[in-house]
């Protein structure tokens, strides 16, 4: 009589469990390096800046002169 002894069971489809176990755990150690890479804001939905604002950002902090902003903003919207 053929039974679950004869080693053609459950036991038969033990290396596709063990094939999924293994991708289950690739994939989730995957998404949280993915996860905890992403830091702060970045990637997470925070819109990004044109080169315009950010121009008028570095001109407010004084990090450049009128005469320089001007002239790229000028380049920036030609």
């Amino acid at each position: 009589m053929m039974g679950w002894a004869d080693g053609y069971g459950w036991m038969g489809f033990g290396w596709v469990f063990m094939v999924l176990f293994w991708a289950l755990i690739i994939l989730g150690a995957v998404a949280l390096l993915r996860w905890l890479g992403m830091g702060g804001d970045a990637g997470r939905g925070a819109p990004r800046k044109t080169p315009l604002e950010i121009l008028q950002e570095r001109y407010a902090r004084g990090e450049i002169e009128r005469e320089e902003y001007e002239q790229k903003r000028r380049d920036l919207e030609g």
